[in-house]
């Protein structure tokens, strides 16, 4: 079993993304590597428990751990409190102990909830990641955030607090539906549209093997961005500086979440709205050629994701945008590609300029 290891460097905090296909079923020997010990609660939700639970149950069980589930609904409408409320309960419920810990089975909505439960039960207890959506491979189970959504935001309530591991077996994207797919494709492309312009090649070319789901294509998208993510995090784990370009079409795409309340589109297609928006930006500044932006759309556009914002009125993208989690004092900051593989983090006061770059007018 050929399986890829991917440091995230952070001092004592420092863990490894282990990365394979058919490699779910040694979570239990793992957990044991890494000291583990109690009770180990399974958290996932109603969609990919019936699929991988048992897996997971088994291999605990096997390492000698007594294993219970807390099981979520299933969406990020549920990433609230009332949810993670649910956990706290199915924690005390089972009586875990400090010397306890967590898996989050399933996509970033399960895995942030679960990590923000392991950062808060009994003040904080060990956790580990076992994305099954493409989207929480590449992005979310990896770096430390975890939280839940308010109403009048996406994320303004979390903790940063890194997993022991992360276990991502890729063949647990063979049951993840098409739209989810292609959601976690469209935050794949961010990190060669700001970070790595050989890798948005290579996406470029490959686009009908990522799209069948090729095992030998998929592996690599996953590694590497999974890669550049374990860097820029090693670097700022906290987001007070480069971490920020990890938000490249996040601005926009968190606006279009919230207006939507989270049930008109998908993280990654709202991401990849953002995207598509950020290079119009991009371009109009002139921190990015046209050529460019139109890769940029091609891309966005072969891979079967959205490119135009919703119509919603301008003060209630305003609104939206003046409760992003990344306003400081001196304005928005909002993250722009210099061309395809680099980016510029621009602050930007007028957001009705800004908006009006995008067609959303008045």
């Amino acid at each position: 079993m050929n399986v890829q290891h991917i440091e995230v460097a952070l001092g004592e905090r420092s863990y490894d993304i282990e990365l394979g296909a058919g490699i779910l079923g040694g979570v239990g020997a793992l957990c044991r590597a890494l000291g583990l010990s109690g009770t180990a609660a399974v958290v996932s939700n109603t969609t990919v428990a019936p699929l991988y639970c048992e897996t997971v149950r088994a291999s605990l069980e096997e390492a000698g751990y007594r294993a219970v589930e807390v099981i979520l609904p299933d969406g990020e409408a549920y990433k609230n409190s009332a949810t993670l409320n649910l956990i706290y309960d199915g924690l005390v419920d089972a009586s875990l102990d400090r010397g306890s810990f967590i898996l989050a089975l399933g996509g970033g909505v399960v895995g942030d909830m679960a990590g923000f439960a392991a950062a808060s039960f009994l003040r904080g207890i060990p956790f580990v990641q076992l994305p099954t959506t493409l989207l929480s491979q590449v992005d979310s189970s990896v770096g430390g955030k975890t939280g839940i959504n308010h109403p009048r935001g996406k994320n303004l309530i979390g903790a940063f607090y890194q997993p022991k591991a992360v276990l991502i077996d890729v063949n647990t994207l063979d049951t993840l539906p098409e739209r989810e797919y292609r959601s976690g494709l469209g935050e794949i492309v961010k990190y060669g549209a700001v970070l790595d312009g050989d890798f948005f090649t290579f996406l470029e070319q490959n686009v009908e093997k990522l799209l069948a789901r090729d095992k030998e294509a998929l592996i690599h998208a996953v590694a590497r961005s999974c890669a550049i993510k374990a860097k820029v995090v090693a670097l700022d784990e906290r987001e007070g500086g480069v971490r920020a370009v990890l938000n490249y079409g996040h601005t926009l795409g968190h606006a279009v979440e919230t207006l939507t309340e989270y049930t008109g589109y998908l993280h990654g297609e709202a991401v990849a709205i953002g995207m598509v928006q950020a290079a119009k930006i991009s371009h109009h500044l002139g921190y990015c050629s046209d050529s460019d932006r139109k890769r940029i759309d091609a891309l966005v556009g072969a891979l079967g994701l959205p490119a135009e914002l919703p119509a919603f009125p301008a003060e209630r993208y305003a609104e939206a945008l003046s409760h992003d989690k990344k306003v400081r004092d001196k304005g928005l900051l909002f993250i722009c590609n210099r061309g395809i593989g680099s980016y510029k983090m621009e602050r930007v006061t007028d957001l009705k300029a800004l908006l009006e770059i995008c067609g959303i007018g008045e």
